[in-house]
């Protein structure tokens, strides 16, 4: 009987005959979704198998006409892909894969690399669901990486295809979340805790960077926290531009009140173990499940320093805040403590970057092997599970890269499509460790077309910062560890005097920069010894001096070839996909691949059924 249920349903998978389901609202049984545009009128949902590189996407539309959606660029429209479908009046459905030769006008692909899985159009939707490769062997189409992805979403009123840029939408989203929501524990015994500003005056300047000192909740016995979120109070023209926790040392003596962070009274920057960072775009982070905060043990910090940065560019007055970070804690405790450690390039005053700069960029090194020392007891391997980037408006890539015994191990993170606008705590694939004396590069790229002048790093939004946060266990007392290029050493190869640090920053505003110039710093500030500075939880400072080692380029993966999946008006169904001519690690695999996604899901969990069905004879 199993078997016959089989051979019933796998020659119906293997033909491709599309899945449909008709929805009266923004529902799906694909595992993430969102809305794209401020009126809640598209509803995308999206699911992927990172092992056959094959994503589904769902498309919800209020609307009777057709409906389009793709990938685009940072800078234009033009190019981006975009599989548009719709629903005739007579019923029959029209699907194929496009995309834009100029801001208004579509063009079909010679390659079709979009499989239709259901069309369908009611009262309210109308419903596109399609799969696409990672990577296509079509120019037209453009990648769907580990990287930000800026989507694009386009309908019509009817079934024209025309675009009007009043519908249509582009959103940054990261689509290869490996982690769901879904998928983590929430403990019973959950407890909420509020760190938080409370009717803060924001002043009147286009940078405030305000802090006070919180305790963390007070237990009887050992807790973990294991999710955080913004606690956000909405400004018209006032946003919040990032809000970072940093836990103290035990023994550290604090002000009172809300101060400058940076300010006269250096007290207000003690502290500086990050343990939550939230930055605009991001929302909820939850740990896995096997990793938590600590708190309520004599070794656990009892007070935290809250840091939340306001750019007030309208310099509006009278606008109070109460924003903060709230807190899930549990008694029900994980295996390992959490910890936070800061990489990339010591922001003031060493950083800058050339005006009118096509590409520009920046390296901060950290060396481990100061760590263990500095950490005050044996330290075991740190097991890095998620990331958090972070520059300001320049940035458009970053990378965190490991190094063991002067040899390039792996990249553990990266994003090369960065949105100063999406920045958000993401997960790892998988674990990454580093032992002690490992080499950790961080490369910042930078564009500054629309500068005139130098950008310099510091606190404002207009000036840069070039950060990485590795969230890891176990915890160790290491904070941050950071680079900075010898400056007087730049300053003399761009051919300006300079006899200490702050001569060799000054220099960069006499510098005449143009493209040759602005790539002989590039090279120089690659080329200069780095000083390499590690701060402990306690505030112990140690210095250490290294050099940039080059970063081996990671090679593109194949491309998936498609057999075409445009759909006339009168067809039923759409052709699949076939394997590009690659070595794959098996037969089962290479079937795998000639299937929609839906369909090898479904065949996956019918082959985990077999052995029950078989035993009990259905």
């Amino acid at each position: 009987m199993a078997h016959d249920l089989l051979f019933r349903l796998f020659p119906l998978l293997a033909l491709g005959v599309p899945l449909q389901s008709n929805r009266l609202g923004p529902t799906s049984r694909l595992r993430y979704s969102r809305f794209l545009d401020p009126s809640n009128v598209i509803f995308l949902s999206w699911d992927f198998d990172l092992e056959a590189e094959i994503i589904s996407f769902e498309l919800q539309v209020r609307t009777a006409g057709w409906v389009g959606f793709g990938v685009t660029n940072r800078y234009t429209n033009v190019g981006s892909d975009l599989v548009v479908g719709g629903v005739l009046p007579n019923g029959n459905v029209y699907f194929s894969d496009q995309h834009l030769v100029d801001e208004d006008t579509l063009k079909e692909d010679g390659s079709q690399d979009a499989e239709l899985l259901g069309l369908t159009e009611d009262a309210v939707y109308t419903t596109m669901r399609f799969s696409r490769p990672f990577r296509s062997c079509d120019p037209h189409d453009l990648d769907i990486t580990s990287d930000t992805v800026r989507v694009l979403a386009a309908y019509g009123l009817n079934d024209t295809l025309k675009l009007d840029r009043e519908r249509t939408f582009v959103k940054s989203i990261f689509l290869l979340q490996v982690v769901h929501p879904d998928d983590l524990d929430v403990p019973e015994d959950t407890i909420i805790h509020d760190l938080e500003i409370t009717d803060f005056l924001i002043p009147e300047d286009d940078t405030t960077y305000a802090c006070t000192f919180l305790p963390l909740p007070i237990v009887s016995e050992k807790h973990h926290i294991y999710k955080f979120e913004p606690k956000l109070v909405y400004h018209n023209e006032t946003t919040v531009h990032h809000i970072l926790v940093y836990a103290c040392g035990n023994a550290s003596v604090l002000p009172t009140g809300i101060s400058d962070c940076y300010g006269a009274d250096p007290a207000f920057s003690l502290c500086s173990q990050v343990i939550v960072g939230w930055a605009v775009g991001g929302t909820s982070y939850q740990f896995p499940d096997d990793v938590g905060i600590s708190i309520g043990t004599p070794l656990d910090p009892q007070w935290i320093r809250l840091e939340i940065h306001y750019s007030n560019f309208n310099n509006l007055p009278g606008v109070y805040d109460s924003s903060g970070i709230r807190v899930y804690y549990t008694s029900q405790l994980r295996k390992y403590d959490m910890g936070v450690l800061q990489l990339g390039f010591f922001t003031f005053p060493i950083h800058f970057i050339p005006p009118g700069a096509e590409s520009f960029m920046s390296y901060g090194l950290c060396r481990t092997e100061k760590f263990e020392e500095m950490n005050g007891a044996p330290m075991p391997d740190m097991q890095v599970y998620g990331y958090l980037l972070h520059t300001h408006l320049a940035g458009r890539a970053l990378q965190a890269v490991q190094y063991r015994n002067g040899t390039q191990l792996r990249k553990i993170c990266k994003d090369d499509s960065y949105d100063f606008n999406l920045q958000e705590t993401r997960d790892l694939p998988s674990r990454v460790q580093i032992k002690p004396g490992d080499e950790l590069l961080v490369e910042c790229h930078y564009q500054t077309l629309d500068r005139d002048s130098v950008t310099f790093g510091g606190p404002s939004t207009i000036n840069e910062m070039c950060l990485i946060f590795l969230f890891y266990y176990p915890r160790n007392n290491i904070s941050s560890c950071m680079g900075y290029p010898d400056i007087i050493y730049v300053a003399h190869e761009l051919g300006e005097e300079a006899s200490d640090y702050m001569e060799g920053m000054m220099a960069m505003n006499n510098v005449e920069w143009t493209p040759e110039s602005i790539k002989k710093a590039e090279k120089a500030c690659k080329e200069a010894q780095q000083t390499v500075i590690i701060k402990t939880i306690d505030e112990v400072l140690e210095n250490t001096t290294g050099w940039i080692p080059d970063i081996i380029p990671t090679p593109r993966g194949p491309c998936l070839e498609s057999s075409g999946g445009k759909v006339e008006a009168q067809d039923k169904t759409s052709a699949g996909f076939r394997a590009a001519p690659v070595a794959l690690s098996g037969s089962s695999r290479a079937t795998l691949r000639l299937l929609p996604l839906a369909a090898v899901l479904l065949v996956q969990r019918t082959l985990s059924w077999l052995p029950a069905m078989l035993q009990t004879g259905v």
